[in-house]
């Protein structure tokens, strides 16, 4: 918001508009535009601290907070905890939104406009965008937590083990087995052996960004690991890795070992 009040001050210091602009970062036009205004609505320095920013834009320009007022503003709260419904996109609850606003007398947002309202409000809460997944589409793999003690029976030798998953996002579907290792060689067999208890092959296959899979991966350039990509290449699958240190994208696999 353009600061009126700094406007203001200034100007009774007898700064030009010029050097007024340059000090508040706006235009001269605007500078121009708020001392006419203030000039024939008798608004002058000094002010008391009542007179925010604010409540001088409404006093400068009514015709302007009049027609804002007019549009009706979407319930963001209530969007995104409709979005967890199953069935419901944006562009049904934008059609809920208009009716709301004929009944109200409202005018309503664009659906472009009604969209950037509430990703703008879900970035700023810190909510989480809802992600819809597609029945068989992806499987997110990872190798998760730390390592399990395994003591054998006879010798009562410990050995650490390593808890391969792998999860169909749609329905929570889970595939988990322990390994002696986490080297490339169980890393694969891995993946066979979770195709044939899903008995299928989804399109997509989600991993971290682990050494046994993925051997570098950039904003401009992603190298997959040589065996990892003849895998796919046999079973017809896409590798798409993670972002680097983004745990989220593939949070099904790191929620369902506890």
């Amino acid at each position: 918001m353009v600061n009126y009040r700094e406007i203001l001050r200034l100007s009774s210091l007898n700064h030009n508009q010029t050097q007024i602009a340059k000090a508040i970062h706006s235009s001269r036009n605007t500078i121009r535009e708020v001392e006419k205004l203030a000039k024939e609505k008798g608004i002058s320095w000094p002010l008391d601290e009542e007179f925010t920013n604010q409540r001088l834009y409404a006093l400068l320009y009514p015709e302007r907070l009049e027609k804002a007022n007019v549009f009706m503003e979407p319930d963001c709260a209530y969007i995104h905890k409709e979005l967890a419904q199953k069935g419901v996109n944006l562009t049904l609850l934008h059609t809920e939104y208009k009716a709301k606003c004929a009944c109200a007398g409202r005018v309503p947002y664009q659906y472009s406009q009604f969209c950037d309202i509430y990703r703008s409000w879900a970035q700023k809460s810190k909510a989480t965008m809802r992600i819809h997944h597609k029945p068989g589409d992806a499987m997110e793999v990872d190798w998760a937590g730390g390592t399990l003690p395994i003591t054998d029976p006879v010798t009562g030798e410990t050995t650490p083990a390593y808890l391969f998953v792998a999860v169909l996002p749609c329905s929570c579907y889970a595939y988990a087995e322990l390994c002696g290792d986490m080297q490339s060689e169980n890393w694969l067999l891995c993946h066979v052996r979770a195709y044939e208890y899903f008995d299928g092959v989804p399109r997509l296959l989600i991993p971290d960004n682990l050494k046994t899979g993925v051997t570098k991966n950039t904003r401009f350039d992603t190298i997959i690991n040589r065996s990892y990509t003849e895998l796919a290449d046999h079973y017809g699958t896409a590798i798409v890795p993670t972002r680097v240190k983004a745990p989220k994208d593939k949070s099904h696999a790191e929620g369902t070992v506890s």
